[in-house]
């Protein structure tokens, strides 16, 4: 009966709930396998302190408890780190990969921000999903569509450039599997029928019976949705929280811009800026959490160069 947990947690409406899980281990450390109450994409966190537990049922919209953060950083070392990729053959490695990587890396030592909440409770999600726009052909007049890409919190930057660069050449040789095509054959549904649908998925969703085929396709069903705004040549907008799925973070960064910046000698130089706003799920962990997250991704921005090693260690969220 070693491998036998019996946990039994006192909720904040005073009801006791007895889960059983079974533990098993993987290179020294202990792995919960899924237990009831678990979700086909994460597991429920049962060891939150009290206000988190409450939290999701004050504030039941993730449109209704959105936080935003508008910064700049300096894109010099990211473009000098750009440049010498090319040269050794690297094509097309961009500002986007270097800000996924730095999002994954900053996962891996606070898997805090990678959580959701689904039916008023909180998850830590089994993998790090992110959603972003692309172009269906590359030509000016093409519409957009929204792709997803399944990475490890142990990805380094040229993993994340091979594995984006293969989902949107996998999706241009085959765009039939993708949500375009979910949300072309309810465009034939009327318009009651149409609701009514889509509250139906709700309602299964919030109970966490959506089918996992569904929620592959979702793209708001996600961990992160990002979106340049640079193509565009405008800033970068304060994108908005979908209360349909579960994305709790949404990235937006616009076109470089030329900055004076006063150096460290209190000579005046010409610096590369973007712009990035961040709009967060504040459910998810508290303001202190994400702060110290944010400053830890931020550092990568001045040296990119540490995203081509894994890092050392992952840090687990609790149980």
């Amino acid at each position: 009966m070693n491998n036998v947990e019996i946990c039994i947690f006192l909720c904040t409406n005073n009801l006791f709930y007895v889960k059983i899980g079974y533990l098993k281990r993987k290179k020294g450390t202990l792995m919960a396998k899924k237990r009831f109450g678990d979700r086909k994409d994460g597991r429920r966190l049962r060891t939150i302190d009290p206000m988190s537990v409450v939290s999701p049922y004050i504030m039941g919209t993730r449109s209704g408890c959105q936080n935003q953060l508008t910064d700049s950083f300096d894109t010099e070392e990211c473009e000098k780190y750009l440049t010498d990729k090319k040269k050794d053959g690297v094509k097309g490695l961009s500002l986007m990969h270097i800000i996924i990587a730095a999002y994954l890396r900053t996962v891996s030592q606070y898997p805090a921000i990678n959580r959701y909440i689904a039916g008023q409770r909180i998850y830590s999600r089994d993998k790090v999903i992110i959603s972003l726009v692309i172009k269906r052909e590359l030509k000016l007049e093409s519409p957009d569509t929204v792709i997803k890409v399944e990475f490890s919190p142990r990805d380094t930057i040229m993993d994340v450039y091979e594995k984006f660069n293969k989902a949107i050449d996998e999706y241009r040789s085959d765009p039939g599997s993708s949500f375009d095509n979910l949300a072309k054959v309810l465009n034939f549904f009327p318009g009651l029928v149409l609701k009514f649908a889509i509250g139906t998925l709700r309602f299964m969703d919030y109970f966490g019976w959506l089918p996992y085929s569904l929620q592959k396709l979702s793209p708001f069903h996600a961990s992160l949705f990002i979106t340049s705004m640079g193509s565009l040549g405008i800033p970068a907008v304060c994108h908005h929280l979908y209360d349909f799925g579960n994305l709790p973070v949404f990235i937006a960064f616009g076109a470089k811009k030329k900055v004076n910046v006063l150096n460290d000698d209190g000579v005046v130089e010409k610096h590369g800026m973007v712009d990035t706003t961040f709009v967060l799920d504040e459910r998810i962990c508290d303001g202190y959490y994400f702060a110290t997250a944010y400053k830890y991704l931020r550092r990568f921005f001045k040296n990119p160069a540490l995203l081509e090693l894994p890092p050392e260690t992952v840090v687990e969220d609790i149980e």
